[in-house]
């Protein structure tokens, strides 16, 4: 029989070896009995593994790693007028991935005039969110094949890239576990518009289309009621609601010299233009009608209108152009010309000239707040 001392050492050591494994297994805090072999090297992390909530096999969601698109004519009439879709240009060539489709993928891989890139969206957050697959970490070049980890962090959808394994916020684009813990993906401009504006602003652009074998299609949304602003208890959020803003207040963020801004959407709406500034840089927001919310009524083309929020850089020519929305469109007040939501001068002296599109969040506050409660709300002038 072995002395006392012995035993006791032989126990703690099991105990040790037992809440190290068990610290690994419930790294993800599986909700659904989702368990599941990762190659990330789990021993580097910038944050807690108990942040991570598994719900399903990573690609249980399936992203689109070889997307298919149409041109307006061969869309024909399969998406309505006012269905949001994320527009993303790049050297003149513009595309469209619309949030009825990125509902059941969540990701899109792809690439536009050579720049490799994904679309995301998040439903739990209302996260539309475009980033470049390149990246260039500690002198080493990547290029990423990303796709859904099947965990949330924070309600947010958490990504992975298939090279290495690491964990992607995909609110952030920060990689949080793994290899590659502590880089960051860059952020591409993007806007979320109507198929309405952007084939009026991009005729000649392409739009994902629906031959991605989701059985049943698209069009419908598997989040009633989700965005309701009564609704206080956001899905899988575990932390405290920040209650300066109603959860599912629609908030644009726009990152300052000095903090970070957000400009509630009940504001918005009811200025149509917002001219703000800093001591080192100028934003336009643009607001109109029509655009619908995917995460309202069951059938997305019955559901309520949020509208249209896009920004912009205003200054043009060593000038800073200040806007104000009349019935003709968006006009600045330097030259009377009129704009479009998509930041394009359609009639006037400057027409044909464009603004520069400004990186944006369109998010539910909850979910900004998590991530970032140290930002400042625009207050109503």
């Amino acid at each position: 029989m072995c002395p006392f001392f012995s035993r006791t050492k032989i126990v703690y050591t099991f105990l040790i070896l037992f809440l190290s494994f068990s610290a690994t297994l419930l790294a993800q805090q599986e909700v659904n009995n989702v368990y599941q072999k990762w190659k990330t090297d789990k021993s580097k992390h910038s944050v807690e593994l108990d942040e991570f909530r598994a719900l399903l096999k990573r690609d249980g969601i399936p992203p689109i790693y070889k997307p298919k698109f149409w041109t307006e004519k061969e869309a024909g009439t399969t998406f309505f007028e006012h269905e949001p879709v994320i527009a993303v240009e790049i050297n003149g060539a513009v595309r469209a991935y619309p949030l009825s489709i990125l509902m059941f993928h969540e990701i899109v891989n792809d690439k536009l005039e050579g720049t490799p890139l994904i679309a995301t969206f998040c439903p739990l957050c209302n996260a539309s969110v475009v980033f470049d697959r390149r990246l260039n970490f500690k002198g080493k070049d990547y290029l990423f094949d990303i796709g859904v980890s099947g965990m949330l962090r924070n309600s947010d959808m958490v990504m992975w890239d298939h090279q290495t394994e690491t964990w992607w916020q995909q609110f952030t684009g920060e990689g949080l576990v793994g290899e590659l813990t502590g880089a960051e993906l860059t952020m591409l401009p993007s806007q979320v518009i109507s198929v309405k504006d952007f084939f009026i602003n991009y005729p000649e652009g392409t739009i994902l289309s629906t031959e991605n074998g989701v059985p049943g299609g698209y069009g419908h949304n598997p989040y009633v009621n989700y965005d309701d602003l009564s609704n206080e208890k956001p899905r899988l959020f575990f932390g405290d609601v920040d209650k300066r803003l109603p959860a599912m207040e629609r908030i644009i963020s726009i990152p300052f010299s000095a903090v970070d801004r957000i400009y509630p959407l009940s504001i918005i709406t009811k200025k149509g233009v917002i001219n703000d500034s800093d001591e080192e840089r100028q934003i336009v927001i643009f607001y109109q009608q029509g655009t619908v919310s995917v995460l309202d009524k069951r059938e997305i083309k019955a559901s309520k209108k949020v509208g249209t929020v896009t920004v912009f850089d205003p200054r043009l020519d060593d000038r800073i152009l200040s806007f104000k929305k009349t019935d003709k469109g968006f006009m600045d007040e330097q030259t009377g010309s009129i704009w479009s939501i998509t930041g394009k001068c359609t009639n006037g002296k400057l027409k044909g000239k464009q603004l520069k599109k400004v990186n944006h969040g369109n998010h539910f506050s909850f979910a900004w707040f998590a991530f970032k409660p140290n930002s400042e709300i625009y207050q109503e002038k």
